[in-house]
This record gives C-alpha cells, sequence and structure tokens, in this order.
C-alpha cells in the first residue's frame, strides 16, 4: 500500500549533516511516510550513515547513482520513485523542526483541496546547526491563489515560496518534474507550474530549517553568471513573450525588470565574476548598451523606491488575497 506522504532526501557529499535530516523525519508524530534517499555517487561515508538507519526503520529506501548525474537530475530520479501522495523534499543538510512538521504539511493539503502546495516559514542555521532566524514572506497563515502569487514572485523577484525544504506538494500534478534548462531557481520555476494549478496554502511556522554553508550548491550559483541566465529564462517564459494572460504587470514594471536583469550582468562584472567585455557584450546583445547606460540614473533612483515598495506591499497584499480564517492559530480552515 502507497504511503500518503514520500520524503525525498537527494544528497551529494553530505554524510556530515544527514544523521540531522533522517532524525528528524524519523522523529515525527506522523507515521505514513516512505523516506527514500538517493544518494548522487558521494565519495564519503553516505551509505554507512543511511545503513545505520535502514536497520532501525523499515520505512527508509535507499540506493546510490552508478555515477554523478548531477543536482537537477538527481532531484527528479527522487520525484520519479516517489510513491506518495504528497512529496516533500528535505535536503540532507537540513532538517525538519519539531514533530508536528509533516502532520501540520499533510493537513493543510486535506483542508485546501484547491491548493497545488504548502509551505511554511523557515528558520535559518548556520554550519553547527544553531539559529541564526526565521524567514517568512507572509505575516500570517492562509491561502492564497496560486497566480496572485507568480505574479508576486515576478514583481519583486523573489521566491516567496521557498526552498524544497520547506515546501509539500501534491504528486499528480508534479510531472514532468523539474525543469533541466533551470539550475538557480529550478525550485521557483516548478513552483510556479504548480500554482498555474492550485493555490499555495501558507503555514507561518518554521517547521523547516534550512542550513546556511559555504559548501552548498546555492551559495556557489549565486556567485555565478547562472542566477542571470535562470532569471533571463524565467523571464522570458512568463513576462516577455506575453503568452500568460494572467500576468498583470504593467509596462514600467516589465521595464523595470528587464533593466534589472541586465543590471546584474553589469554586477557581476563589478564583483570580478565577468570580464568587462563579456558583461558589455551580454548587455549589447539582449539590451543595449546605449539603452543600458541612458537608463542608469533612473534605475539607481527607482531601485530603493521597489525594495520600500515591496516592504509596504506585504501585509496588505497578503490580506487582500487570501481567505479568512476562523482560527488564527491555524493555517486555514
Amino acid at each position: 500500500m502507497a504511503p500518503r506522504v514520500s520524503v525525498l532526501i537527494p544528497t551529494y557529499n553530505y554524510a556530515r549533516y544527514l544523521c540531522e535530516a533522517i532524525e528528524s523525519v524519523l522523529a515525527q508524530k506522523f507515521t505514513d511516510f516512505e523516506l527514500l534517499i538517493i544518494d548522487d555517487n558521494s565519495c564519503d561515508d553516505t551509505a554507512g550513515v543511511v545503513s545505520r538507519y535502514q536497520k532501525l526503520d523499515k520505512r527508509i529506501c535507499f540506493r546510490v547513482n552508478d555515477g554523478n548525474i548531477g543536482m537537477v537530475e538527481n532531484w527528479n530520479l527522487c520525484l520519479g520513485e516517489a510513491r506518495g501522495e504528497y512529496v516533500k523534499y528535505l535536503f540532507a543538510d537540513d532538517r525538519l523542526c519539531g514533530e508536528e512538521a509533516l502532520g501540520l504539511m499533510v493537513e493543510a493539503l486535506d483542508s485546501n483541496p484547491d491548493s497545488s502546495l504548502v509551505a511554511c516559514a523557515r528558520r535559518i542555521i548556520d554550519s553547527e546547526g544553531n539559529p541564526m532566524s526565521v524567514f517568512t514572506h507572509f505575516p500570517d497563515s492562509g491561502y492564497i491563489d496560486g497566480r496572485r502569487v507568480i505574479n508576486r514572485c515576478l514583481r519583486y523577484q523573489k521566491n516567496l515560496v521557498g526552498e524544497p525544504t520547506a515546501v509539500m506538494f501534491r504528486h499528480q500534478p508534479s510531472t514532468p518534474g523539474f525543469n533541466p534548462r533551470f539550475h538557480h531557481i529550478v525550485d521557483l520555476e516548478f513552483w510556479f507550474r504548480l500554482l498555474e494549478k492550485g493555490g499555495l496554502a501558507y503555514i507561518n511556522r518554521p517547521l523547516a530549517a534550512f542550513r546556511r554553508h559555504d559548501g552548498q550548491k546555492t551559495w556557489f550559483n549565486s556567485r555565478d553568471v547562472v542566477v542571470v541566465d535562470d532569471t533571463k529564462r524565467l523571464l522570458s517564459d512568463y513576462v516577455l513573450n506575453k503568452k500568460k494572460s494572467y500576468i498583470d504587470l504593467s509596462r514600467v514594471r516589465r521595464s523595470y525588470l528587464l533593466y534589472d536583469l541586465n543590471y546584474q550582468v553589469w554586477k557581476l562584472y563589478r564583483q570580478g565574476v565577468l570580464s568587462r567585455a563579456d558583461a558589455v557584450a551580454r548587455i549589447g546583445s539582449g539590451y543595449g548598451r546605449a539603452r543600458f547606460m541612458l537608463g542608469y540614473p533612473l534605475y539607481k533612483i527607482a531601485k530603493p523606491f521597489n525594495k520600500l515598495l515591496f516592504k509596504l506591499d506585504n501585509f496588505g497584499w497578503f490580506h487582500s488575497g487570501r481567505k479568512k480564517s476562523k482560527r488564527t492559530d491555524r493555517y486555514e480552515i
């Protein structure tokens, strides 16, 4: 019989953190789950760590890839092996917070049949597991229309849903999985496709801990041109080609996003990631060098106002778009 939830841990050389991740899952009060761990051909003691827990719990399934297939491909391999109605990713360097994490997420999806996924606030921890802060983009728990979330993510260029560790989603609409065209914001692009089909149930409580350390893939990506390339692909798919009729960004907002994309290229040059010649070539071919230079003063004026607008807009936007809950201590009735 298939479990209600498939907890997926794709891992690569994270044996030093894996115990925390596994134990946080096994400690859950909600027990109808499988724990699938797929190792992308690590060269550390990942297999030894997992084997010790397999002897204690039959819900743990483990396999090792014959060769290293890469992050996105391993995520999709995990998804393809999942048998549960709901899917919960947990990265090997992260962990669930508390014994109720899985249960509350399952309850949120069960109680909101129009939702495609549920997300939660997350606790940020350092490399040693010490709490640093709690991160959330929404002021309260509730249900939000999926296309509203997409528009807001695009408007302010933020992943308001969160990392896969902070999300649980329905298995059926998740195919064909994560898009290998993306590398850094591959999760956000995937959330967009789910949110086109249903809403977001949000729990403003840290049910997952996201670890920040120098060895993680996203840390390296953030200092590489891959971020700009991914953003360009996402804007092309959802904003620039104008094929998505529900996108309600104004012409001014679209112009700002396009300029900001090219400014990020220039910023990579200033940080020493790109040569000046490469940055100028990229801006010139996709936007126009003269156009970029002329828009620079206006952009520098507009950018701080954009940040302020996001902060001011956040509270009112959320409460105008969510369903009212009779129980404010819960995610949604």
